[in-house]
């Protein structure tokens, strides 16, 4: 078969075949097309059509993404199993942990953008034995991600105010990393001791109960997993489906230094990897220092300058700032260019939270030069999760790939609230991590 004519055809699945193939033939790809031909699975749990009116948060992606793509690995004897597959599950760790009687979490009391004042820090019973599919994940590194406080307002919830309302409290934090303490019964694939990662509800804290099929095995239980994430995959997957990326381009990253922005221009990744010039945004000179470290080719420090440095545009821009900042990034886009929108950062907070703005001129800008705005979403991307997670982490270990963590230490379930007001300072350089278990932490370093 004609590689190249089959790529035309069908990208996405030459994609990943070609990335389950033995690497000694990378032109002859021994898989029928149809075997990835997927389908959603006839029954959702109901917590998911519960959400389905709204916007859904990112555990549908792992629930009905890399799950099932997992499980059609599992399945098939000849194909080759990427290294986070279920399959090919990481060593186990030698440390034992002791399960207590109760443990702290979060959780979101009252609805409010204010996430301090609309969590607090509880004590919670752990019950057991387990359900049979489920699985108690001591948690040792969590994620903090902007639309916290966009979670604590409870926008991610369908229904109206009274239907929200209802549903207090409700664990918060999305992402973590941490060890298997215990498994029901009837797990088979997993064993206890194994690092794995979550992207469900519930992640500040100590510990979590979690359906095995929300199980990602992980090499490691590290900060840096903790940023491939939500971080990592919507910017692997953004900027090469919405903004449908090609060589040859200058391609803008607006709070390049933050979570995502990172892995959009890192010099080994992504824009640069496919041959383009990447120019950023930051504010202030360390995340300037960041920026020129990840290999970006022009830093823009907005603090001192603007982006009208472009008289001929830029290609593409990967916009997650929102408000004034979307509308100078639409001035500088350049003739058929496209500018995805991943986020508006600048509009979450305040009295009143996320307000909806009027972008004035729109329609007449973009017609006039034929320019395209395209938002994205991660979770209407579940079926590309495995395969550009594979590519990060491949990268990581590779040494091809840096990660920026904010060097920042937040310390404990208590220092949650302080991480998130440190994101939206605008301080943050690099993913910010709360290490919920410092102690434990410790003891993994030295393995």
């Amino acid at each position: 078969m004609n590689d190249k004519k089959f790529h035309r055809r069908s990208g996405p699945i030459h994609q990943i075949t070609c990335s389950l193939q033995a690497p000694r033939n990378p032109n002859q790809c021994t898989l029928p097309c149809s075997l990835f031909k997927l389908s959603w699975p006839s029954k959702v749990d109901p917590e998911l059509i519960d959400l389905s009116g709204g916007f859904v948060p990112m555990e549908m992606v792992l629930k009905e993404g890399v799950w099932s793509i997992g499980q059609l690995l599992q399945k098939k004897q000849n194909i080759r199993h990427p290294k986070t597959s279920r399959r090919n599950s990481p060593d186990t760790v030698p440390l034992s942990i002791q399960i207590p009687q109760s443990f702290e979490k979060i959780i979101v009391h009252t609805l409010s953008h204010n996430f301090r004042s609309a969590t607090s820090v509880v004590q919670a019973p752990l019950r057991l034995p387990l359900k049979p599919d489920y699985v108690l994940l001591k948690i040792i590194y969590a994620g903090v991600n902007a639309s916290d406080v966009n979670f604590s307002s409870g926008r991610y919830f369908s229904g109206n105010n009274i239907d929200i309302v209802s549903r207090l409290p409700f664990d918060a934090g999305f992402e973590a990393v941490g060890i298997i303490a215990a498994i029901g019964e009837s797990v088979k694939h997993l064993k206890v001791g194994t690092p794995a990662a979550i992207m469900t509800f519930g992640s500040y804290a100590e510990f979590t109960l979690v359906a095995s099929k929300h199980i990602l095995p992980v090499a490691r239980p590290d900060p840096e997993v903790v940023a491939m994430l939500t971080s990592g995959l919507t910017a692997s997957i953004a900027l090469q489906k919405a903004a449908q990326m090609e060589s040859g381009k200058v391609v803008l990253v607006t709070a390049a230094a933050g979570g995502t922005g990172q892995f959009a221009c890192s010099g080994t990744l992504l824009a640069k990897l496919a041959g383009n010039k990447v120019v950023a945004t930051c504010g202030g000179k360390d995340k300037a220092k960041l920026l020129k470290d990840l290999g970006v080719d022009r830093v823009i420090d907005y603090k001192t300058e603007n982006i009208k440095s472009f008289p001929k545009g830029v290609d593409i821009i990967y916009e997650s700032v929102g408000g004034e900042r979307f509308d100078l990034c639409l001035n500088a886009l350049a003739t058929y260019g496209r500018l995805v929108v991943i986020g508006m950062i600048s509009q979450y907070q305040g009295e009143h939270g996320w307000k909806p703005r009027n972008y004035t001129g729109l329609c007449e800008k973009i017609l006039a030069k034929s320019q395209t705005v395209a938002g994205f979403f991660l979770v209407q991307y579940a079926h590309l999760w495995q395969q550009h997670l594979d590519k990060l982490v491949h990268l990581y270990n590779s040494g091809n790939l840096k990660v920026a963590v904010d060097p920042k230490p937040f310390l404990g379930v208590h220092s949650v609230a302080n991480a998130v007001d440190y994101l939206h300072s605008g301080k943050s350089v690099g993913k910010v991590v709360v290490c919920i278990d410092p102690t434990f932490s410790q003891k993994l370093a030295k393995l």
